[in-house]
């Protein structure tokens, strides 16, 4: 079968398995991957993301579960370091005494000297963006000591075989992870398999190859290069941040078309469309001007009418009574 399919509970914890010694745990709407052989046991495996903050103890469970009970990863990496990707990844390092490794451009909003650029909830089109990213942190995480850069030579420490990707776009300093031998991908938000932006879509696991959350992406040339190299290596099986994993036949055809469809894909307007977010090693440099944004306006007004016709409603009551009382 081309599509991976999980069973859809309306809380708690799922699993898929990529390969055999590739598992993603599926934590509500984000998913983080198990990567080692099944009893692998203390130090034999690794954890590609963490989750939110409160992920941790489903985490430890699964990974007891599949490597045996109290063994520890060889390290911990990170795709990116947005609040649902890095919230356990303080937690489980203290617990596990584990390493954690990142893109170096990735290591300002590790170590808590930069926060990411704004979300942009102008653009996407659907509730999760439109009112739900505004909610969302966007504040750096500081995990001090205990995070460091991937090896320049695109090693992946405590993954043999495998190779880590700049594919930035999504965020400066994000990466995704391959394995040559037989093609799986771990792609974080380069690209993801659910429309992120669409609550319904979320809710339902709807599967298609879609572009990186729209609401916090903040540089869409370099999103589509990346996408464009990562369809270049034309994976068997793509594990993503949000959404069910995908294989095959299914999952080549429509990472090729999101490549070559990019620019008609993607946001007509918004922030960072035309005019990226800029950021180095020390962080964001550079965040362009926010574009025109209706929704407070139309939010603004609503809340006046109702207010209103409360007070409409109020007033006639009141003539109701006064007449009552003469």
């Amino acid at each position: 079968m081309d599509r991976m399919t999980t069973p859809r509970k309306p809380r708690g914890s799922t699993t898929v398995e990529l390969a055999p010694d590739v598992q993603c745990l599926v934590l509500s709407v984000v998913n983080t991957y198990l990567v080692g052989p099944p009893g692998a046991g203390d130090r034999g495996w690794a954890l590609v993301d963490t989750g939110f903050g409160r992920s941790s103890a489903e985490i430890v469970a699964a990974a007891g579960k599949r490597f045996g009970r109290g063994s520890r990863p060889a390290a911990i990496l990170l795709t990116h370091g947005h609040f649902d990707h890095v919230g356990s990844a303080g937690r489980l390092a203290d617990l596990w005494d584990a390493p954690v490794y990142a893109h170096t451009l990735e290591l300002p909003y590790l170590t808590g000297r930069s926060d990411y650029p704004p979300p942009d909830p102008t653009v996407g089109g659907g509730v999760m963006a439109a009112v739900a990213s505004r909610m969302f942190p966007r504040r750096g995480t500081d995990l001090g000591d205990r995070v460091g850069p991937l090896p320049e030579d695109g090693s992946v420490p405590g993954l043999p075989g495998w190779r880590w990707i700049h594919t930035p776009g999504h965020t400066h300093g994000h990466v995704s992870f391959f394995r040559d031998e037989d093609r799986i991908l771990l792609v974080g938000d380069a690209f993801v398999t659910v429309r992120q932006e669409s609550a319904s879509a979320v809710l339902t696991r709807k599967q298609e190859v879609s572009r990186p959350p729209a609401y916090f992406t903040s540089d869409w040339i370099a999103a589509e290069r990346s996408i464009q190299e990562l369809a270049c290596l034309e994976p068997a099986v793509a594990g993503t941040g949000h959404g069910v994993p995908m294989r095959g036949e299914a999952l080549r055809l429509e990472l090729e078309a999101l490549a070559r469809n990019f620019q008609e894909l993607m946001p007509r307007k918004g922030r960072y469309v035309r005019r990226p977010a800029l950021a180095d090693e020390s962080g964001v440099v550079q965040i362009p001007p926010p574009v025109s944004d209706p929704l407070p306006i139309v939010l603004a007004g609503l809340g006046a009418t109702a207010l209103l016709g409360a007070a409409a409603v109020k007033g006639r009551g009141a003539e109701k009574r006064k007449k009552a009382a003469l």
